[in-house]
């Protein structure tokens, strides 16, 4: 546990030093002085200088910055970020932003590589091995959640009596469970490490919607890619995901704005929630861990280019009121309104993380 947790957080780290490194790397490009590039924030613990930035270690391990020169104004020669037209200041932004989704790529592309269990139906079987059963569902008051099985459980066997059955696709359960309902069954039951039996009673006239033990289930199996097709499926994976996520985003804004309130599943998480996701998928394999980091990394790029002051989106947008009236935002106005964003935002965070830690307890 305290081993994932500490390979998460320098998991964390790396993704940001890979997103300002995406910042530093068109800047450089575009002939821009970069003056620092620092691991962490000051006070700095050490600094080096190489061919004209200065690259420092610091005390503070929140992240990483790059200190462009003139992107904040003021500078008008030819090293400037502010002295650059706008197509190559817009692409020093985005930088940090596209670095997220290259990460994510490479990532994913590995985990195809690996193999990742994905849900399957019971008819397919080319190119999948180790098919199981998983419960991803469970109704309250059911009698799957009265006999303690938890979302992510594994059913390997159903047994009664001297019947036992082997389970590898969602039919079989479905079966079982139909031909003894009202008499005990035994479920082997796989979670984590962990092999135990639960036992439990189908109901003859269950709820509307819940079923006769009161579980969705899905069936999964893993899949691996040869070398050569898995940076396609990887790229396939990433969009997959940014949809996802984007539709994920739209149905929480949707939901609050029709006075719906959060939408059930929907969960507003800090760095303490984060890490406690960490944990968990770390326990499950690499190519979960993998892939939760490819996840964090897509949704750091989609946060990040939020038209919101103090992020990379923000920036984008005063570009663009730039570009539109033939002269930038006063330097006083922008710094005033991205200093105030920043203010609510890490007031956001810590009140996110004070929730969190409510919830440890």
């Amino acid at each position: 546990m305290f081993l994932t947790i500490i390979i998460a957080f320098f998991s964390l780290i790396g993704l940001m030093v890979l997103h300002e490194y995406g910042h530093f790397m068109f800047a450089k490009k575009f002939g821009v002085e970069v003056e620092e590039f620092g691991i962490g924030y000051p006070p700095r613990i050490f600094g080096k200088k190489f061919r004209g930035t200065l690259y420092s270690l610091n005390l503070l391990p929140l992240g990483a910055f790059v200190k462009i020169r003139g992107e904040e104004g003021g500078i008008e020669d030819v090293k400037s970020f502010s002295n650059k037209p706008i197509w190559q200041r817009i692409l020093i932004i985005l930088g940090g932003v596209l670095m997220f989704w290259l990460v994510s790529w490479v990532l994913l592309s590995i985990v195809m590589a690996l193999g990742m269990p994905s849900a399957i139906s019971d008819e397919e079987t080319d190119g999948f091995v180790n098919p199981l059963v998983c419960i991803m569902a469970i109704s309250s008051d059911s009698p799957a959640s009265m006999a303690g099985l938890e979302l992510g459980d594994i059913i390997k066997q159903l047994s009664i009596d001297d019947h036992q059955l082997s389970i590898d696709k969602v039919k079989q359960v479905q079966e079982f469970v139909e031909e003894y309902e009202g008499r005990e069954i035994i479920l082997t039951i796989e979670r984590k490490a962990e092999i135990f039996e639960a036992v439990l009673v189908p109901r003859v006239t269950p709820p509307e919607g819940q079923g006769k033990i009161g579980i969705g289930l899905t069936r999964t199996a893993v899949k691996s890619y040869p070398l050569y097709e898995a940076p396609i499926r990887g790229a396939i994976e990433t969009y997959n995901l940014t949809y996802g996520a984007l539709k994920g985003w739209a149905t929480v804004i949707s939901s609050l704005f029709n006075g719906d309130g959060m939408p059930v599943g929907a969960k507003v998480m800090g760095p303490i929630g984060i890490f406690g996701l960490f944990a968990e998928m770390g326990s499950l394999g690499l190519s979960y861990f993998l892939r939760f980091i490819a996840i964090i990394s897509i949704f750091l790029a989609l946060f990040n280019i939020l038209p919101i002051p103090s992020l990379d989106g923000g920036k984008l947008v005063f570009l663009g009121i730039e570009a539109i009236r033939k002269k930038p935002v006063s330097e006083r106005i922008e710094q005033n309104i991205t200093a105030f964003f920043f203010v609510l935002l890490i007031s956001l965070m810590l009140f996110v993380t004070f929730k969190d830690i409510q919830n440890l307890f």
